[in-house]
């Protein structure tokens, strides 16, 4: 007669192969070669045709060459996900980040797509900042600060604190961050780490969106898992 125990380890490794079962294949939305599926929104490019790209691909990687600022956009849109991204700071350690929902282009200070972005600027990997969308987390008012400032745009306060200190890499290794976005939740992680938890976001879908916000960052990995169906509902812990 098999214990509690092992009829709970059963029953939990058998959720787990039903919920890996569910999911689709993962699709690299970098192919190593070229910027196929993506397309970029640089501002400054609107005056000058001739001004530099932001975004290249240097020895099979993906860079963000930080300078002009701008972003590199997915030509699909996105929802029930995984996202695996391998990076690294190229030299000097600086901003960038990863936007998820993102939508409309430009909609704050004439550069930032309203999303969410996941925040990948060095030590504090994993911060949220709401741009023209809201997302929730537990302690909020610790981690975003007084309610009555709380905001989406301009200079209300839209950063939310990430959960952990020191989980990013040493310069120069590679850091691998994973943003599971489910309806509207997303979680993220750094090197295995979870470092941020949000709900109740004012959106469940939309394109995903890489930065050049001022250093250089090489990108080998932009890896998308579907999560669909029984899958998402054994993830998110709803019952039906």
């Amino acid at each position: 007669m098999l214990s509690k125990f092992s009829v709970v380890s059963v029953v939990a490794l058998t959720l787990l192969s039903v919920c890996a079962a569910a999911d689709e294949p993962s699709v690299s939305l970098f192919n190593g070669k070229d910027l196929t599926g993506w397309h970029t929104d640089v501002p400054a490019k609107d005056k000058d045709a001739n001004v530099r790209d932001s975004f290249i691909v240097r020895d099979g990687m993906l860079v963000s060459l930080g300078t002009p600022p701008g972003h590199l956009i997915t030509d699909a849109s996105y929802s029930d996900y995984r996202l695996e991204v391998q990076y690294r700071f190229a030299g000097k350690p600086g901003n960038c980040g990863v936007l998820v929902f993102a939508s409309t282009p430009r909609a704050l200070y004439g550069m930032f797509p309203q999303s969410i972005e996941v925040q990948m600027m060095h030590q504090n990997a994993g911060d949220f900042w709401c741009i023209c969308e809201d997302i929730t987390v537990p302690d909020m008012e610790t981690r975003r600060g007084p309610k009555e400032k709380w905001g989406t745009s301009g200079n209300k306060q839209r950063r939310i604190l990430n959960l952990t200190d020191g989980s990013e890499k040493p310069l120069g290794e590679w850091n691998t961050m994973v943003i599971e976005c489910l309806g509207n939740k997303v979680k993220v992680w750094v090197n295995g780490d979870l470092v941020n938890n949000g709900y109740d976001s004012t959106a469940k879908g939309g394109q995903i969106a890489l930065q050049a916000e001022g250093s250089e960052v090489e990108f080998r990995k932009v890896q998308l898992t579907p999560i669909t169906g029984l899958s998402e509902k054994m993830v998110s812990g709803t019952e039906e």
